[in-house]
């Protein structure tokens, strides 16, 4: 052999060295994709349910391709506070957020000083980018004394200033101002006023001239597809939060899927949901970064009833067969399974097994401590308190012992419950929050839920997945177990170990069952 043949094969091996140390290089730092339905039900999703009505081949596509979380769980049954949790590490009920959701022109909901995912992949060199439903207050202009606003003035204290490089989208579709955002301004100056009504807009406000609801979700798949595009040719890898808008009222399907899912608007809706993932998957490919991607997908919380949506999840199952919130107890708003349990796919190319399914119970606090353990980064003692790395749970690693101690569900009136096990405690009285705006009478006698008056719920999962039986007047030890875990996990300022912490404010809940 030539010397200068062997200078050439040594040259060859010393590439194919350097292709293989990138490639390692890539695998310890993805880019991270998480898409964040609003309002999906668990029994929405073909990949869920077999008995869904309602087509989503994209999402079904998905799940083939990685894993599929069958008990993973949303912070709580509402907006607000699960994408507070989804970008802190932390519970929400440990804010001023005590119950429900920010309101039109609430203030920020995360602390200036509060470490966030997208501040913490920046602070590693990560591009980042939310595009989508923020719904976690601003420093919004102040009104004058006729109500106005001048939104000719920047709009400090958003997603830009909590770790986002860059922002596009609308604070909340049904909320004013009814425009986009971008970074920290208007798009456009909202000078027209909204029209309430029934298919139209819930809260008076300032609207832009030629708002029209159908054109939101359209823009925001495109803008998160040039994101894509744009930053896949850039040196850092990114990451990209993609709040959806859908398929949350208002229901407002393009044309070309309207009519198509025979479930009503809203399972067109849904269906237009499932090709803006699509769209999303293509574009990964497209960019030529699909397998150096980390995708998540999931809801913010359960499927909605009728009052907003037209039917919501109850009248939807009478009238055309389909069941949002699968086979689960409860929809959005409740303590029960179907307000918190969303659906939860991750496609992580090379190191999640294609068509998985584990049963671990998660929650959407664990993204920033799995995120950290990804990259090797120590987290402040102050940061995700609540939050768990499920790292092992994506890698399908064998354990003896859960990932989670337990996890706490919050609803929207502010009752809690805590899951350990199998076994989940909801902390008030029976009826007093699950049904006080959902569950029908006929609802329940068909799948023969009994209302029996008791201080509180215990339920054993793995006996009663449906949630029937209470068993809360039978397991005392139980209850007190549950419900003293409690109260560490609320005096201590965080579940996960490490040092006390201080909550913003004093948590309001029952004391009477930890004693």
């Amino acid at each position: 052999m030539t010397r200068a043949l062997l200078l050439r094969l040594a040259s060859f091996a010393l590439v194919l060295s350097h292709a293989v140390t990138l490639s390692a290089a890539e695998r310890a730092r993805p880019n991270i994709v998480f898409i964040l339905a609003d309002d999906l039900g668990y029994g929405d999703l073909g990949c869920y349910n077999p008995a869904s009505k309602i087509a989503t081949p994209n999402l079904d596509r998905l799940a083939g391709e990685g894993v599929k979380f069958t008990d993973a769980h949303s912070p709580s049954a509402v907006c607000s506070p699960t994408r507070y949790a989804l970008l802190t590490g932390r519970y929400a009920w440990r804010t001023r957020l005590q119950r429900n959701v920010l309101g039109p022109f609430s203030p920020p909901l995360i602390a200036e000083k509060q470490l966030t995912v997208p501040a913490m992949l920046r602070a590693q060199g990560y591009a980042t980018a939310c595009v989508g439903k923020w719904h976690l207050g601003w420093d919004w202009p102040k009104a004058d004394e006729g109500g106005k606003r001048d939104f000719t003035k920047a709009v400090p204290n958003g997603p830009t200033a909590r770790g986002f490089d860059h922002y596009f989208g609308t604070d909340v579709p049904n909320y004013p101002p009814y425009c986009f955002l971008e970074n920290d301004r208007t798009v456009g100056i909202p000078s027209a006023s909204a029209p309430v009504g029934r298919d139209s807009f819930n809260i008076a406000g300032p609207m832009l001239p030629d708002w029209e609801l159908v054109d939101v979700l359209p823009a925001l798949k495109k803008r998160a597809v040039d994101f894509i595009r744009d930053a896949a040719k850039g040196e850092k890898p990114f990451f990209l939060y993609l709040p959806l808008t859908s398929p949350h009222y208002p229901v407002v399907p393009e044309p070309r899927f309207q009519g198509k899912s025979n479930v009503g608007a809203y399972g067109d809706f849904v269906m237009q949901t499932d090709q803006v993932v699509g769209d999303v998957l293509d574009a990964l490919k497209a960019a030529g970064v699909a397998e150096t991607t980390l995708v998540f997908f999931t809801s913010d919380n359960g499927p909605e009833i009728t009052g907003e949506v037209d039917p919501g999840a109850y009248d939807r199952l009478r009238r055309f067969g389909h069941a949002s919130m699968g086979t689960l107890r409860g929809t959005k708003r409740d303590a029960w399974e179907g307000g918190h349990r969303v659906p939860f796919l991750v496609r992580w190319p090379g190191e999640i097994e294609p068509s998985t399914s584990c049963a671990e119970t998660i929650c959407h606090v664990d993204l920033m401590a799995t995120l950290a353990a990804l990259l090797e980064v120590p987290l402040p003692a102050e940061a995700g308190v609540d939050s768990v790395n499920i790292l092992p749970a994506l890698r399908a690693e064998p354990r003896k012992t859960p990932l989670r101690e337990a996890t706490v569900h919050h609803s929207a009136q502010g009752k809690f419950a805590i899951r350990r096990g199998d076994w989940v405690l909801i902390l008030a009285p029976t009826g007093d929050d699950n049904q006080k705006r959902g569950e029908p009478d006929w609802f329940r006698a068909d799948r023969g839920y009994t209302a029996h008056s008791q201080a509180g719920e215990l339920y054993d999962l793995a006996a009663d997945p449906t949630q029937k039986t209470n068993r809360y007047a039978v397991e005392p030890e139980k209850v007190k177990e549950l419900a003293t875990l409690m109260g560490r996990y609320v005096t201590q300022g965080r579940s996960t170990p490490g040092p006390r912490q201080s909550n913003d404010v004093e948590i309001q809940w029952d004391h009477r069952l930890s004693k």
